[in-house]
């Protein structure tokens, strides 16, 4: 099934006023997590952006216990803070609880989101098709069962965390321990997840409208933190190799998974393709997707016609228009 162009983002069908009000606003970025740095680059995107329609844009830093930042009488906060506290529905607690209108998802769907053992429940129930997996903790017994029920490949991760941190292909079972142990050590407990070989495929979503799906291809074994951030020979394709009907399908199952998840505004959705089966795999729903110049949802939305400001502007609109419609 190919989705319609109704379904699709049209830049072409967006009317932008020649004038607009010129709005303070103040773009969240930095914060604790371990995606720092990228949060830095995104929140500086952000606000070059924003400046150069005219607003009237401050950056902050923010942390659990720096909320400086948000001092300021602003129309708006587009946050832009990645992992932990930005991307958990943390912060966004913050920002309701002084009933500020921010862009992106609310508490509970960031919360969801983050933790990918309760989004690929999510997944599951909303018939959407994701890698088996399984979960361990610190227990002797809990690592031991963990172990004795994958045959290899398999993925282990942390539950909660971005940008592909301390996550391992293991390949080899001498591998399996380590990797279970090292991410038990920096998180408390970890996923395990079968491994899906084949094209990974990303799809960005701008209010309820899916933007032109992106192949990622890189040198290295998977789409990892370097390839992401500092390989320059990263290929992103938008002329991808697979059947429009398996494309389309991918489509409009990422926008099920951001809708069924309760996520607003934009998000990123990841996949992985089996070349055997054809198959689409889901992987996870981010939240606050990257918004450097490298980064996918604003290349998907260049694609479709929508430059970064315009980007930004829709997004700020998107959550102006969402506070004042509040009863």
């Amino acid at each position: 099934m190919v989705l319609t162009t109704s379904t699709r983002f049209d830049a072409s069908r967006m009317v932008l006023p020649t004038v607009r009000e010129k709005l303070a606003l103040t773009v969240l970025s930095g914060g604790p997590s371990h995606e720092r740095a990228i949060s830095l680059q995104s929140g500086q995107s952000v606000a070059e952006a924003l400046r150069g329609l005219g607003h009237d844009v401050v950056v902050a830093d923010a942390s659990p216990t720096d909320f400086k930042g948000l001092a300021r009488q602003v129309d708006c906060v587009f946050v832009a803070l990645h992992g932990q506290f930005g991307e958990d529905g943390e912060v966004q607690k913050v920002l309701e609880r002084r009933g500020l209108a921010y862009c992106g998802s609310g508490p509970e769907a960031c919360a969801t989101a983050m933790n990918k053992y309760l989004s690929k429940r999510k997944f599951m129930e909303l018939g959407l098709p994701t890698p088996r997996y399984s979960v361990a903790t610190k227990s002797e017994i809990s690592i031991r069962e963990a172990m004795a029920a994958w045959t290899l490949p398999v993925v282990v991760k942390p539950i909660k965390e971005g940008s592909s941190l301390n996550c391992h292909i293991v390949r080899e079972y001498g591998q399996f321990r380590p990797a279970i142990e090292s991410v038990l050590a920096a998180y408390g407990d970890c996923i395990i997840e079968e491994y899906i070989p084949g094209k990974e495929i990303t799809v960005g979503i701008l209010g309820d409208k899916v933007l032109p799906p992106i192949e990622i291809r890189t040198k290295r074994e998977f789409y990892d933190y370097d390839a992401k951030y500092n390989d320059s020979d990263t290929q992103y394709l938008f002329d991808i190799d697979l059947p429009a009907d398996l494309l389309g399908r991918i489509e409009e199952m990422s926008l099920k998974a951001h809708e069924g998840l309760g996520c607003r505004d934009f998000s990123r959705v990841d996949w992985r393709v089996d070349p055997e089966t054809g198959e689409g795999y889901i992987l996870e729903v981010n939240v606050i997707p990257g918004m450097t110049s490298h980064s996918l949802v604003p290349k998907a939305a260049a694609k479709a016609g929508l430059a970064m400001p315009a980007l930004c502007q829709y997004i700020v609109d998107s959550a102006i228009k969402r506070k004042f419609a509040r009863p």
